[in-house]
């Protein structure tokens, strides 16, 4: 039997409130993201019909340290029960944390996990923990191995970047497989490991993937995408008509490429190396890091999640009693043309859909903005595709060397171009002092148009603390054969916004002080000069996910 895995988000943390009757107003507090009950926060399997998601926790503080694997359970991803702590710091090899790993189901349906433990002179080893009683679905309590630790950083590995074990895949010899994110002589490496019992590990002569563009190769995924399928593939999958991905945490953001994978020589051949020219692709170019995806064999689709930090610093965290966040899950599917991912939020998240407002055909004149009334603007998911019949009137730009990340920064949504910027403002207080834009702006280049994505912060709030980080990238879009689309998560602090039906994603955490709860505001607006039209706009607002303890 082919497994069903998922590598555990590293470094996923996010903070919830110690005092769960907290009398302190929680604004910014999301209401349909996960966060666990209390304090510092990593990613789901599915065992036995429930989903499963391991969490990296602080149990005493809403900061960083002490790091103790939480667990919660779902039947949908949505609605969770929090259950007592998997795994916590208590031994040599991980007394100063259980960091990130991940959880395997092996060939016999039994789960495990690996997992980064730090000892006290902080060098990191690779841990394997067991659950104590098969015969609970809850799978509460687990053992760890007395053979730990299972891997260490010898031979040139730096001892204090070495972590985060991937999910195993087991290759067509019955081996298992697994990488570990590793800085190697000064480059970030992933390092391949081999086992046939999942206990002795074998270390390969040569890295998986090296490269000099990275400092440290954090939080490695590795699975298959299948080509021309709308589908998803086991991480063991032989299906031939797969590419697989390589995903790699770094600088902020998380980084793919495309390849193609031999078992039989372990070989990973790609065209790019991460942060070549032309082939920068990242999950999300926003506030998005340390994702995990897993296979949900249930319903043959692949799950990404994951984790949001907090913006306004540690002073807020510690007042608030909570920091950080899990984005909601998307499905993840190789694009048509097989060059990028596409994702998108999974259906479960349509069940919170409540009151709904729907607008067709309505023209928005250079310089408009339109109210959208009727729903819950702080709480929604907003669905909309503008039609551009003037293109011709698109301003020139050559895109190569160009960051479009700095070119949404230069021109935000108060810049007025030709055809753009056009969008939709979220959590916007009355009168639009406070305002967070997602936008698109169109270009011309020779034969073709450029499509520009920007999510702007820098109007999201009129408080000097929050970080207001403006994001944006390139979509490879015709606007000549389709329409502009958008679709976009609101959360209270949080924004989840997919571009081109999911061809891009950008997350912003914003703090208004103005467009909190009801006093927040949804527009669709246009500040080009050049007139667009709203083909179809949905919103809906959202109900509130049921995150409760258990008393087990």
């Amino acid at each position: 039997m082919r497994i069903s895995v998922t590598r555990v988000i590293a470094l996923c943390l996010s903070l919830i409130c110690l005092r769960a009757e907290s009398s302190i107003k929680q604004p910014y507090r999301t209401a349909y993201h996960f966060q666990p009950p209390q304090n510092w926060m990593n990613g789901p399997m599915l065992y036995k019909g429930l989903y499963h998601l391991f969490y990296q926790h602080n149990p005493y503080g809403p900061l960083w340290g002490n790091i103790t694997w939480g667990h919660s359970v779902s039947y949908d991803l949505i609605n969770w029960l929090h259950l007592p702590h998997a795994l916590s710091p208590t031994d040599p090899f991980d007394i100063k944390g259980c960091f990130s790993g991940s959880t395997t189901i092996l060939s016999d349906g039994n789960p495990t996990i690996l997992y980064t433990g730090v000892y006290a002179n902080d060098s990191q080893v690779q841990n394997l923990a067991l659950p104590k009683n098969l015969s609970d679905p809850f799978l509460r309590e687990w053992v760890k191995s007395p053979l730990n630790p299972l891997m260490i950083p010898i031979d040139g590995i730096d001892p204090k970047n070495f972590r985060d074990p991937s999910t195993a895949w087991q290759g067509p010899d019955g081996i298992w497989r697994v990488i570990i994110g590793a800085n190697l002589n000064g480059q970030g490496t992933a390092i391949l490991y081999q086992s046939k019992d999942f206990v002795s590990w074998t270390r390969s002569t040569n890295p998986f993937r090296s490269s000099s563009n990275i400092g440290m190769f954090e939080c490695p995924d590795f699975y298959p995408v299948s080509i021309n399928g709308n589908y998803g593939v086991d991480t063991s999958s032989e299906d031939k008509f797969t590419k697989h991905v390589l995903k790699a945490s770094f600088n902020g953001n998380d980084h793919y490429i495309l390849g193609s994978y031999t078992p039989q020589t372990n070989n990973f051949s790609t065209e790019n190396d991460f942060l070549n020219s032309g082939s920068n692709f990242q999950y999300d170019y926003g506030k998005f890091y340390a994702s995990k995806t897993f296979f949900d064999s249930s319903k043959k689709r692949r799950i990404s999640w994951g984790w949001i930090a907090e913006m306004d610093g540690d002073a807020n965290a510690l007042k608030k009693g909570w920091s950080g966040l899990q984005s909601i899950p998307r499905s993840i599917l190789l694009s048509k043309t097989g060059k990028q991912l596409i994702q998108w939020p999974i259906k479960e998240t349509e069940t919170l859909r409540a009151e709904n407002v729907s607008i067709q055909e309505k023209q928005l004149k250079g310089g408009s903005v339109l109210e959208v009334l009727g729903i819950t603007a702080s709480q929604a998911d907003i669905e909309v595709s503008f039609d551009l019949t003037n293109l011709k009137e698109a301003e020139f730009i050559v895109p190569d060397g160009v960051d479009p990340r700095a070119l949404c920064i230069q021109r935000t949504a108060s810049f007025r171009g030709m055809i753009g910027p056009f969008g939709l403002l979220v959590l916007a207080s009355q009168g639009l002092t406070e305002q967070t834009a997602i936008f698109f702006r169109i270009f011309r280049s020779h034969e073709k148009y450029v499509v520009l994505m920007c999510s702007d912060q820098s109007r999201s709030t009129f408080s000097d603390g929050p970080d207001k980080t403006t994001y944006g990238t390139f979509i490879d879009i015709d606007p000549r054969q389709e329409k502009i689309t958008l679709r976009s998560l609101i959360d209270h602090s949080v924004v989840e916004s997919f571009g081109g039906k999911g061809r891009a994603c950008i997350t912003a955490r914003v703090y208004p002080a103005l467009a909190i709860d009801n006093q927040a505001h949804l527009y669709a607006f246009n500040n080009g000069t050049v007139d667009v039209t709203i083909s179809r706009l949905d919103a809906w607002s959202m109900k509130k996910a049921q995150l409760v303890s258990a008393n087990i």
